[in-house]
């Protein structure tokens, strides 16, 4: 592994902070997440059609930059830094990398090149609150999370022409009130040949309702969709999507969201060490800094050595990630990352005093991501228990004892 970045990285990192410091400070991220889109569609704009950042890890000949898991973890360790609201991850990290893999290639050709350019908006629809387990994340995705044949769940049956039409609900998905593209994960075959396949459903269908929901993190919003009859076409063409790929699919994007949220995780959990140790120079207390008390300097050199384990483990996912060596190191990184986040945001708010537990205070916004994307991709340990699972890691121990 190259620890070092080459100079398109320090570029692409480079531009996006300089932006994000622009157009993404704390009274921008508040009044964005106002709006009823849940972004500023102003900024979504410049990184989409000005800085190509929707396409950044998609192949040139569909419209994108070409790069890799590297270069969007980058780029999102910045946005991070800001917390800012956008429809980035469950664009780039979720949905297109899913209509890469499994999309036919007349789907591709039409889809991404919309995605790359930021003109099409898309997210990733699963049922019940099960995302992290469709991901492969915090369990095995080949059960029947998506709805298994009984009530509940997205359901799927063939309509005419080889069209298909969906009935069912899904929760917690992330921008589903405005994404103008959702890949539903649905059930069909009922018990004789059932299985979890992925369709494509425009948001303006008809049939179908979305509803935004409130949520303790606004900075990522999310919706509840529910289906009703709405028309949908299936993700991929024959038997290719119709396969058992689907599971292996959405693991694989998985590891890499997990690597991207990694990045953003740390980023925002820098910024957030940054401040409160801005704020201890400035706070003085008995005639004296409270940085210079050994015991605030202490709390915050474990935060500082807790980030920088965490950006490590990030970096060491996107490099795996784009190494082809097969390795999915995504999930530890994910839950590093997590705790890093939650223990500088709950420092954060202990170190600024009593300003810092007042709930308008900017301090609040790391805590609420770090809270909300852990509910959303995790808890850690089960983060932690699944990657252990799939090493086999108790089984080697056992066989070795």
């Amino acid at each position: 592994m190259d620890a070092a970045f080459t100079a398109e990285q320090d570029e692409i990192r480079r531009t996006l902070h300089e932006l994000m410091n622009k157009r993404c400070g704390p009274e921008d991220v508040k009044a964005a997440v106002g709006t009823p889109a849940g972004y500023d569609p102003a900024l979504w704009s410049a990184l989409g059609g000005e800085l190509g950042l929707p396409g950044l890890a998609l192949p040139e000949e569909y419209g994108g930059v070409g790069c890799g898991a590297t270069e969007l973890a980058l780029a999102c360790e910045e946005s991070g830094r800001a917390l800012a609201p956008s429809p980035l991850l469950a664009t780039a990290a979720l949905a297109a990398p899913l209509v890469l893999a499994l999309g036919a290639e007349a789907q591709r050709a039409e889809l991404l090149p919309r995605i790359a350019s930021g003109a099409l908006t898309a997210t990733l629809a699963v049922p019940g609150e099960g995302l992290a387990t469709a991901l492969g994340l915090t369990g095995d995705n080949r059960g029947d999370w998506s709805g298994g044949g009984r009530a509940g769940g997205v359901q799927a049956r063939r309509a005419d022409q080889g069209n298909w039409r969906l009935y069912g609900q899904a929760d917690q998905v992330l921008d589903g009130h405005s994404a103008g593209l959702l890949i539903v994960a649905a059930h069909t075959g009922g018990f004789a040949r059932s299985r979890t396949l992925l369709f494509l459903v425009r948001g303006d269908a008809q049939g179908i309702v979305r509803t935004r929901q409130t949520s303790l993190d606004e900075t990522r919003p999310r919706a509840r969709v529910e289906l009703r009859d709405v028309t949908a076409e299936l993700l991929g063409s024959g038997e290719g999507g119709e396969g058992g790929e689907v599971a292996g699919a959405l693991a694989a994007v998985g590891d890499a969201a997990a690597t991207v949220l990694a990045a953003e995780a740390v980023g925002a959990a820098e910024r957030a060490l940054e401040r409160t140790v801005e704020h201890v120079r400035q706070r003085e207390q008995f005639g004296r800094p409270i940085g210079s008390f050994q015991a605030v300097k202490h709390r915050l050199a474990d935060v500082y050595v807790q980030v920088q384990a965490a950006r490590s483990a990030a970096y060491y996912a996107a490099w795996a990630a784009g190494s082809g060596s097969g390795e999915r190191a995504g999930g530890l990184a994910l839950a590093q990352a997590l705790e890093a986040l939650r223990t500088a945001a709950s420092e954060a708010v202990q170190l600024h005093g009593g300003i810092g537990f007042t709930w308008e205070h900017d301090a609040h916004l790391y805590l609420k991501r770090a809270t909300g994307d852990e509910l959303l991709f995790g808890p850690v340990h089960l983060l932690r228990a699944r990657a252990a699972e799939s090493a086999e890691l108790f089984t080697r121990q056992e066989a070795t004892v």
